[in-house]
């Protein structure tokens, strides 16, 4: 098998478990954004990498290309990006509001305020 014929997958992968680790071991609700991001970015990876088709082209039918890639991912991930940004940017200010109500941004402390 040619590992390194996959190694888009590979990198997919590797910034998934980065991310998950990231949202799952840090307490702090910046740090878990950030987190999720990068799992976010591996999945536009992930859908990009299978929308390549070797040996395609534009996707312009004519007799002499008889293969092509469909833009149907990249149309798809350009609109995963512009939501990925406007929930990211929300995320960011309900940390911003949470920060004002409780004065921090770690999660132990706001569920010990909140159990008092």
């Amino acid at each position: 098998m040619d590992f390194l014929g996959l190694f888009n997958y590979w990198v997919v992968v590797i910034l998934m478990m980065v991310g998950l680790y990231i949202v799952i071991a840090h307490k702090n609700l910046v740090k878990k954004l950030i987190g999720i991001n990068i799992f976010q970015t591996s999945i536009f990876i992930l859908f990009i990498s299978m929308g390549k088709v070797t040996g395609g082209t534009a996707p312009i039918l004519s007799e002499a290309n008889p293969v092509y890639s469909s833009p149907l991912p990249h149309v798809l991930i350009l609109t995963a990006i512009v939501v990925g940004i406007s929930t990211t940017a929300l995320g960011l200010a309900i940390v911003i509001r949470i920060y004002h109500a409780y004065g921090t941004v770690e999660d132990d402390e706001i569920q010990r305020e909140l159990s008092d």
